[in-house]
């Protein structure tokens, strides 16, 4: 079984689209819009640029959605930092991104962006606070920290090919 590819694309001004194209080629997205609220939508099978459904969820409703796909590997409260003006989020880094095989510390994230990448998950593994000489490989998931703005820098810089 192959890993989910999760793209993410920055909207300037409006926040991050993140597609997902499903084991049964659906495609799904989210945008994670500034000010916490997300748009989930599905497109049609047969049609992948037809949207067939779009719902747009308050931060607390999509933090209970997430509870609800993950329950058993995810606390709600780490990401519940919207109220002290910060968000988390989690950047895939693609198989064919400019940063596999580079050191953490070449991205120069928090010099350029302000946020902290506080761990890394790869396959089963997590990697708390990886230090500046760790080697991203593609599929890394990173999980960043910071303002909605340094986020969003930072998905842009992450997601250089």
């Amino acid at each position: 079984m192959s890993a989910p590819r999760l793209s993410s694309t920055p909207l300037p001004g409006i926040g991050v689209r993140y597609d997902l194209t499903t084991r049964e080629q659906r495609r799904l997205s989210v945008v994670a819009h500034r000010d916490g609220s997300r748009t989930l939508s599905a497109y049609r099978k047969d049609d992948p640029d037809a949207c067939a459904l779009s719902v747009r969820l308050t931060s607390g409703e999509a933090a209970t959605l997430i509870d609800a796909l993950m329950p058993a590997h995810h606390s709600p409260n780490l990401l519940s930092t919207t109220e002290l003006g910060l968000v988390a989020e989690r950047i895939e880094l693609s198989a064919t991104s400019h940063w596999n095989g580079r050191l953490l510390g070449e991205t120069r994230m928090r010099t350029e962006t302000g946020v902290s990448i506080v761990a890394v998950l790869r396959r089963a593994e997590a990697i708390p606070s990886p230090t500046p000489d760790f080697r991203l490989a593609g599929g890394d998931t990173l999980i960043v920290i910071g303002t909605r703005e340094g986020v969003e820098t930072a998905a842009a810089i992450l997601g250089r090919e």
